[in-house]
């Protein structure tokens, strides 16, 4: 552990209460989830490249707001803690937020506004994650979190294949009719979720007795096993991220139309990028949720990552509807696990009342990746350079995996104090 000084606070048991009304709400915040969710993967990049003939420097940055919003993590954390802010009450403001820059790029049509309101609205969604993990600790009892987790999850996955096969589909028929309103969309999914984060029990998180702000990463050094997986995370991730968004570039741009021997129109694009996938993803999610409460993480990740590299590369060097497809398909199974595993892994590793500090950790070098890596991926992408960057990102997430093998027998679960007397700073 790595606080210095120590006195005994008495941490509540899970309230059977506090877990029904939080996952009652937060099935209902998946709905607008699921839509948000469409924006990052497709819409916002589909609507930059069709739409304002957006350049590398404009799609890199559509990229990389969630991201941003990851980096402030654990900034964000330390402001709630300092104001005594129940965490979903901050989450709340956040999204409100996001409410307010799509209605303004939904008025405002002109490319910086556009790139400006998205990197903004996509960093205030990602931005309050760890204040969410610290409500799903607090809320949601340790033998149940990830199949809890995995039911919201599931919903969320649903809404957003109905909603991006939807959207695909009237953008096909008019696409600067329909841009705006879809923009007009996003915004009242932000606002939806801002109204069912005031509904989630919540409170303060617990104080550190430290103003630093980034006092966070005091975990990075005292905890090997936490140092550890957060390095093989970030080459995994690199990867990863780095040829994620050259997805829609890939299908969307008539220049590598080649590569792939297609033709696509919007929902097309939509089809393989967004539905496919997360029709993948609702399948296996519940799977995932179940194995992810009973399951060694270490194991559970390796596999993972096994995945996600067989997904890039089917994807990217099928050089056909075929490749794309199953691409898609295991892209979406290991995506499912992985949503899981992101959002839920400091929960085996953190005390319970310094989770929003790890994930805080977890969520910054998250976003460190997805900054560089979308940055560096448009700008190295060239016809016929896709392939080779796709072997190369396999290699970095096999080496990933390679590193995590030792750690196996740990199982991934932290060495945590009782969960009725934990201990914090002074």
């Amino acid at each position: 552990m790595f606080h210095p000084r120590r006195k005994s606070v008495i941490l509540p048991r899970v309230s059977a209460n506090h877990t029904e009304t939080t996952f009652r709400y937060e099935r209902w915040r998946a709905v607008s989830g699921g839509i948000l969710e469409t924006a990052g993967t497709t819409f916002l990049l589909l609507i930059a490249v069709r739409h304002f003939s957006a350049g590398a420097t404009a799609k890199g940055l559509l990229s990389i707001g969630g991201s941003v919003g990851l980096m402030l993590g654990p900034l964000v954390v330390g402001w709630v803690e300092r104001a005594r802010w129940p965490a979903a009450k901050a989450a709340s403001l956040a999204a409100a937020v996001g409410a307010v820059s799509f209605l303004v790029m939904a008025l405002l049509p002109w490319l910086p506004i556009y790139v400006a309101g998205g990197m903004i609205a996509m960093a205030a969604a990602s931005a309050t994650i760890p204040l969410m993990t610290q409500v799903y600790q607090d809320n949601y009892p340790e033998v149940a979190r990830g199949r809890l987790f995995s039911r919201a999850l599931m919903i969320r996955i649903g809404a957003a294949v109905i909603f991006a096969y939807a959207a695909g589909f009237l953008l096909s028929r008019d696409f600067v009719f329909y841009m705006r309103w879809l923009l007009v969309l996003f915004a009242a999914a932000f606002g939806f979720a801002s109204w069912c984060f005031t509904k989630l029990p919540s409170r303060p998180l617990t104080e550190s007795g430290s103003a630093h702000p980034l006092r966070a990463f005091h975990a990075v050094r005292a905890d090997r096993l936490f140092r550890w997986t957060l390095i093989c995370w970030m080459l995994m991730g690199f990867a990863n991220l780095m040829m994620y968004p050259l997805r829609v570039e890939y299908l969307a741009n008539p220049a590598y139309e080649a590569m792939h021997h297609q033709t696509l129109d919007a929902a097309e694009v939509a089809l393989l990028v967004s539905v496919i996938p997360n029709m993948a993803r609702f399948a296996l999610s519940p799977l995932w949720g179940w194995l992810f409460d009973r399951m060694n993480f270490f194991v559970m990740r390796i596999v993972l990552n096994i995945g996600f590299a067989l997904g890039i590369l089917s994807f990217f060097t099928g050089n056909d509807l075929t490749g794309l497809v199953i691409g898609a398909v295991i892209f979406g199974v290991a995506n499912a696990g992985g949503d899981v595993a992101w959002g839920l892994w400091v929960t085996k590793f953190a005390p319970p009342e310094r989770v929003a500090d790890y994930m805080a950790v977890h969520t910054f070098f998250t976003g460190l990746r997805g900054v560089i890596a979308p940055i560096l991926g448009f700008q190295l992408v060239q016809p016929g350079s896709l392939a080779p960057m796709a072997w190369v990102s396999g290699g970095l997430i096999l080496a990933a995996t390679l590193m995590l093998v030792p750690e196996i027998k740990s199982g991934g679960r932290g060495r945590k104090a009782s969960p009725l007397v934990e201990e914090v700073s002074e």
